[in-house]
């Protein structure tokens, strides 16, 4: 059974980007990949040998940040909002 699934997905774009379909909204991508991270970390305490993995956790980590950057360079309100919300950059 997957961790993810449509209902679950709706939801977080529902409370981050406005609506279900809004799967475009910068604040609903950084909030689905906090969630993907969450899990594979989790996942990676428990297996800490699984290399490819943790790469792909790398590169999500990555591609978080640059969103990150980009909303706080075009909003900065929202930014602190949604890290706020988000409970990152404690």
């Amino acid at each position: 059974m997957p961790y993810l699934t449509i209902e679950k997905r709706a939801k977080i774009f529902t409370d981050f980007g406005g609506k279900a379909t809004n799967s475009g909204s910068i604040e609903g991508q950084i909030a689905l990949l906090t969630v993907r991270i969450n899990h594979i970390s989790e996942h990676l305490k428990s297996n800490k040998k699984d290399f490819s993995t943790q790469r792909g956790l790398m590169k999500m980590v990555g591609q978080r940040k640059r969103l990150l950057s980009y909303l706080s360079k075009h909003n900065l309100s929202g930014y602190r909002a949604l890290i706020e919300k988000l409970g990152l950059r404690k």
